[in-house]
């Protein structure tokens, strides 16, 4: 049970932590963690994603130096995947979360300003798939959320979205400089 206590309080801590700090923390002897850092020392020696490092007096958990190149490699595809929405890019899609499937012209139409380049955005970033065609003039593309809309929001699924009633009650019906004011109740 220590030196999963030891595992878990070294993991999350973001700075060396010392064996005192540690028996303080769990209420137990100096000897009793000594003896846990140096098994779970052994755990890390044997092969695992994590290492276990001795540094300015206290112990800190770390990635192992043999996995350097997978870090990097994941830690810039995590950049690459971060999504950053323009307030146009927004609005479009909440136009399409809430009145999906949607054309483009409908969103157009309720946004009263192109879209071209903003679902091209939404595409590209996966927070909007194609899902068919109207079956009317010209049979133009619906649009719809993806999974990663829902996963990127905190969003199980649509039917989560608040109603445009409870938006409502968010927000005082009057415009202010950056768009509609919140109320102060």
């Amino acid at each position: 049970m220590l030196v999963r206590q030891l595992e878990a309080l070294l993991f999350v801590s973001t700075q060396p932590v010392s064996e005192k700090e540690l028996a303080s923390a769990l209420s137990v002897s100096h000897a009793a963690v000594s003896r846990g850092i140096a098994k779970l020392k052994a755990l890390c020696d044997e092969g695992r994603g994590v290492t276990l490092l001795e540094l300015a007096s206290g112990w800190q958990m770390a990635t192992a130096p043999d996995l350097e190149s997978t870090v990097a490699e994941y830690q810039g595809t995590a950049v690459a995947q971060r999504v950053r929405l323009s307030k146009a890019a927004l609005e479009t899609l909440a136009v399409v979360a809430y009145n999906q499937p949607v054309t483009r012209g409908e969103m157009e139409e309720i946004r009263t300003v192109r879209c071209d380049r903003v679902v091209e955005t939404l595409l590209k970033h996966g927070l909007v798939r194609v899902a068919g065609r109207k079956k009317s003039t010209g049979n133009p593309l619906l649009y719809r959320t993806t999974d990663r809309f829902l996963e990127l929001f905190g969003l199980d699924s649509i039917a989560s979205l608040p109603t445009l009633e409870e938006l409502q009650d968010t927000f005082v019906k009057t415009p202010g400089p950056d768009g509609w004011e919140t109320s102060d109740e």
